[in-house]
């Protein structure tokens, strides 16, 4: 049995019950103690903060407590310093090179490396660069963020104005697509080929993440999704966003380098990313199974919750299910 450590558990109950019905011995990690992810997994301990000095060496403590074989980080928090620092931790971790995470979580960068490379991409510009007359409306958008936060439309002029000068994080701006939207759940070994891309729709979104959606059998979209994973340098998963502007024309605003919010849908779909990554953990090869999925799966996320129980202060446990779930 594989032992897989997930870094900033979190909320991401959805990805180690994935991993663990896939046969992974799992590890959460978080700062926080109501991080419900933590009491889904077999073992759960609480770490520094990503930005403390005792960060990396507690994880390469517990990966060779635990026989962690697969490092998987759930958010954008720590994958540079993951990525920079993979060599000390002792387990592989599900990252590509320190300067595709680099890239990556710029989103200027990102959008520069996809023109030159000839990938469609909306036109963005620095906010010291903006030309004279812009193709309104566009979006003032963190080059580095997540979870749609600190992101304005402009409609002119003035409203740009307004929100460049408010705005509390280095920002660009980027022409607004306008189209359907997709994502595109990929995943690559070790090496950068695409194992696999999986299109869906964006039904409904919620602070960022797809709440609702549903899978589709579009060979445009599956053959972009694999041109992007393999032109940027996924190793592992990636969430690629995009837009159909146009027939056969399709524009990338966004490249995640990890398990998207909508995780739920592509494994329903039955894309088997977890089983994947643990088949890299053991050294193994898989061949790539492009196209291997389930369209017109629904997904429609909802609220769930953990119970726990302990002293003030002092560590907390479930309750069992007999407490919460009685019996009449």
């Amino acid at each position: 049995m594989t032992a897989v450590l997930f870094t900033c558990a979190g909320q991401r109950v959805d990805i180690v019950s994935a991993f663990k019905d896939a046969g992974a011995e799992t590890v959460a990690v978080d700062l926080n103690p109501l991080s419900p992810a933590l009491y889904h997994a077999d073992h759960r301990v609480l770490v520094p903060p990503v930005t403390a000095a005792e960060y990396i060496p507690r994880l390469a403590d517990l990966v060779r407590e635990l026989g962690v074989g697969l490092v998987v980080p759930l958010t954008d928090l720590d994958m540079a310093l993951l990525a920079e620092r993979k060599d000390e931790l002792g387990a592989i971790v599900l990252l590509p090179e320190p300067e595709v995470v680099e890239r990556a979580n710029d989103k200027y960068e990102t959008h520069l490396f996809l023109e030159e490379h000839g990938i469609g991409s909306p036109a963005a510009w620095l906010p010291e660069a903006l030309p004279d007359e812009l193709p309104f409306p566009v979006l003032v958008k963190p080059r580095r963020g997540f979870g749609s936060r600190n992101i304005f439309l402009a409609n002119d002029k003035e409203e740009l104005a307004f929100h460049l000068a408010r705005t509390p994080a280095a920002s660009f701006v980027q022409q607004a697509c306008q189209g359907e939207e997709f994502s595109i759940d990929v995943f690559s070994d070790l090496d950068g080929r695409c194992l696999n891309a999986i299109p869906r729709t964006m039904i409904e979104s919620k602070g960022g993440e797809s709440i609702k959606g549903m899978t589709v059998r579009d060979e445009e979209l599956i053959a972009l999704g694999c041109q992007v994973a393999e032109t940027v340098g996924v190793k592992g998963p990636a969430t690629i966003q995009c837009f159909r502007t146009a027939h056969g024309r399709h524009e990338i605003t966004d490249v995640n380098l990890r398990f998207g919010g909508a995780f739920p849908l592509p494994l329903a779909a039955g894309g088997g990313y977890p089983a994947l990554a643990l088949a890299l953990a053991r050294g193994e090869r898989p061949e790539p199974r492009v196209g291997e999925f389930r369209e017109g799966i629904v997904m429609t996320r909802f609220f769930s919750s953990v119970s726990l129980e302990g002293d003030p202060g002092g560590p907390l446990q479930p309750l069992p299910d007999e407490v919460v779930s009685p019996r009449r």
